[in-house]
């Protein structure tokens, strides 16, 4: 009996560590830094739901992510310290992890996740763009 004890506690543990690690792996911004950050212009985008759902809607000024995948390089800043955010979903999407990878290779430091997704974005009142999006460039 202790040792089922013993199994369940440490697998616990083990849990436990790994979302605080990935707390620290992809840091998190609130929406009420995210929207300061739009306010001022200080800030990219990254949409990483999916090309259907950017058409659908996405927060203001976003990239779609996968439209963009293959040639990410070419719409993103020059400024490798620029602050991006990445976002999918909502609270347990984890597509977003994928962007903020990607960016990292690339050479970006200050990458960070709205872990609110859409989902929050909109749940908070939060307008939303459906229309393609000026940061969307063709390419």
């Amino acid at each position: 009996m202790k040792s089922i004890f013993t199994i369940l506690a440490l697998s616990l543990a083990a849990i436990t560590t790994s979302v605080f690690a990935a707390d620290e792996e992809y840091p998190d911004i609130s929406i009420k830094d995210l929207k300061k950050a739009i306010a001022e212009g200080t800030v990219l985008l990254i949409d990483v739901n999916g090309t259907k759902s950017y058409s659908k809607g996405h927060l203001p000024g976003a990239i779609d992510f996968r439209k963009n995948e293959d040639q990410l390089a070419t719409v993103l800043p020059k400024d490798k310290k620029m602050l991006i955010v990445a976002y999918c979903g909502g609270p347990s999407c984890t597509a977003y992890q994928a962007g903020i990878d990607e960016l990292r290779k690339l050479g970006f430091t200050n990458v960070v996740h709205f872990s609110g997704g859409i989902s929050g974005w909109i749940g908070a009142g939060e307008k939303i763009d459906d229309a393609k999006s000026k940061s969307d460039p063709e390419v």
